[in-house]
């Protein structure tokens, strides 16, 4: 029941993932160096590289539910997506989010009345989050598997 606690309110939720953005941030770092700067390993880089682009998907996930909910502006959008790009701004962003009032302390969209699409699709899961979860997690799934047959971001381009 704890784990139900900490994604009950946008904030503890948007919290969360930040501070997960963080911590794989780290591990895939340290992964890079120890492949290229100690050439020791490249385990790291696979497992905090796999951990990393995971949480990052789940992120970007929650930060556009959260972002449709509180409803930001398209400029807070992109701020808060873009925060993910750059390793360690994603809890600088929460905190900054959080004092200009952006979480919130309740879900809006679990009882107020959605406007738009994106708000109905918000709502329907907000309304169902054991369902709306399970889909997240295949959807993420799913998007990190292609990701990986793609190989590393490097080499999309070359």
């Amino acid at each position: 029941m704890r784990t139900m606690r900490l994604i009950r309110t946008p904030s503890r939720l948007y919290r969360l993932l930040a501070l997960a953005e963080m911590v794989t941030w780290t591990l895939l770092l340290l992964g890079m160096l120890l492949k290229y700067a100690l050439q020791v390993t490249e385990v790291g880089v696979r497992i905090g590289g796999s951990l990393h682009g995971f949480v990052f998907l789940s992120y970007v996930v929650v930060t556009v539910l959260v972002a449709v909910d509180q409803r930001w502006s398209l400029g807070r959008l992109a701020m808060g997506l873009g925060s993910a790009l750059v390793p360690y701004l994603t809890v600088p962003f929460e905190r900054w989010a959080h004092r200009k009032g952006m979480l919130g302390d309740s879900w809006r969209l679990r009882e107020d009345a959605p406007r738009s699409f994106p708000e109905k699709v918000v709502a329907l899961a907000l309304r169902r989050p054991l369902l709306a979860g399970l889909i997240a997690i295949v959807v993420v799934a799913v998007v990190f598997s292609v990701l990986l047959q793609l190989g590393p971001p490097t080499e999309w381009f070359a």
